[in-house]
């Protein structure tokens, strides 16, 4: 007699006991319910990863320095990086080597994922996690956040994936950000610690419904031992970080409780929406944030793919003059400016913060890209990599490369994932796929 095992149902939660005590785990989403790691820098400090996205892209003509090396001139629109230029490598000429079949979709997947965009009715998404939270979950497993994603266009689009359909969705209130990294969970250095006593019962949830999870796994096919790996990750992961509670916090000197940004960001007097103003309150508390060693890594989207944003002194929104002003679209390129501007803003806030006998900024990497190339015709190719900080001295910092043969921009992206002590052997799938860097910019 065949005895069948009866399919979980969509509202099946894992059970176990805990100090006699029933806990209960809710489940991701499984087709079955249907029928169908990194250390410190040598100096004390540990390396981070900062990505900050702006849309619409560039004009390679204006972006591209006019030399290449140490030293290098700045181009019109990378000239508000002024002096700073010294501690950031340019890297132009590669391109990110995936079919071009979604524009504004198919650069950001290829280049931060290593993957095709995956187009479909119900959404795009990306195939594979965004850089980011790959270095997340080699670098973040002790901070109190793996990771943060932030943004300063109101009602953003989300940047950072954790695998097909799983985002990380940025705060754009600066008053909740700083609630959450410096409210009640967060402790200065000097302040005492009180251990919420559910944090030690939480972090051992897992560990009781392991065994109804073991069940689980062996009635569900491939792809979905796969998603539960990947939820079950995530609240290993959040135990990591809920055990970072109960720690001292780090002994850095910079860190310091920052002050609470205001509750609002009134339009100006044109009634745009204050970009500039919140992108940098974010920033302050991401510095801080960092310095305070609250997270190692995070993802500031600028503007999202597609914006189209009113800057000043533009006579219509950012997307729709990359593709109706004519000519050499000169509004365009002031727009690019006040972007590289906010970029630069971004670094010399990490270099004011001094760790050790270095600063903030020499223990990070601050990658700065786009969703495409020319906005104009969404192109691909000599896409727009800016790098800032040298990640304990393991990149080169102040140069301008350029490809002599359109390599893939994905070394870059190997690159950072090594500077950063992954120790890994490619980056990105199919077309995508490397297994070299770019060794003009490693040390």
């Amino acid at each position: 007699m065949l005895i069948r095992t009866p399919r979980p149902h969509r509202r099946a939660i894992l059970r176990g006991l805990l100090g006699g005590a029933a806990v209960t785990v809710a489940l991701p989403f499984l087709e079955v319910f249907t029928d169908g790691r990194a250390h410190a820098a040598d100096g004390g400090f540990p390396k981070r990863f900062g990505l900050f996205f702006w849309g619409n892209g560039m004009q390679p003509d204006r972006w591209t320095p006019p030399d290449m090396g140490a030293g290098y001139r700045l181009s019109e629109q990378l000239a508000p990086l002024g002096d700073l230029s010294a501690h950031v490598s340019v890297v132009t000429g590669t391109h990110v080597t995936v079919p071009n079949d979604a524009p504004h979709g198919a650069g950001p997947a290829g280049l931060l994922s290593g993957s095709r965009l995956v187009t479909r009715a119900g959404g795009d998404t990306h195939a594979t996690p965004t850089i980011d939270q790959v270095i997340a979950r080699a670098i973040g497993t002790t901070t109190r956040f793996a990771s943060i994603e932030t943004a300063a266009q109101a009602h953003p689009k989300a940047m950072s994936f954790n695998g097909p359909d799983n985002t990380n969705p940025p705060e754009w209130v600066p008053a909740r950000l700083f609630e959450r990294l410096f409210g009640g969970g967060f402790v200065a250095p000097g302040e005492e610690r009180v251990v919420d006593p559910r944090v030690r019962l939480r972090r051992s949830v897992l560990d009781a419904v392991l065994a109804d999870g073991n069940r689980l796994r062996a009635q569900v096919g491939r792809v979905d031992r796969a998603r539960l790996e990947q939820h079950f990750e995530g609240i290993r992961a959040l135990e990591h970080r809920l055990a970072a509670l109960e720690a001292d916090p780090p002994n850095l000197a910079a860190c310091a409780r920052p002050g609470a940004p205001p509750a609002d960001f009134p339009p100006d007097e044109a009634g745009r929406y204050p970009l500039q103003a919140v992108s940098r309150a974010m920033g302050e508390l991401l510095v801080m944030a960092l310095a305070c060693d609250q997270t190692r890594v995070f993802t500031h989207v600028f503007t999202d793919p597609v914006n189209n944003v009113l800057f000043p002194g533009a006579s219509a929104g950012h997307h729709q003059l990359t593709h109706d002003e004519p000519g050499d679209q000169p509004e365009v390129a002031a727009i690019m400016q006040q972007v590289v501007t906010e970029y630069a803003w971004f670094v010399d806030a990490l270099r004011a913060v001094p760790e050790g006998d270095e600063t903030l900024l020499d223990h990070c990497v601050l990658l700065g890209t786009s969703d495409v190339s020319l906005g104009r015709t969404h192109s691909l190719e000599d896409y727009p990599l800016l790098l800032a900080g040298s990640a304990c001295g393991a990149l080169r910092a102040g140069v301008h490369y350029r490809s002599p043969a359109a390599e893939s921009a994905s070394k870059v992206m190997l690159s950072v994932l090594r500077a950063l002590d992954l120790r890994v052997a490619e980056w990105g799938v199919d077309t995508a796929r490397v297994t070299d860097g770019l060794s003009a910019i490693e040390a």
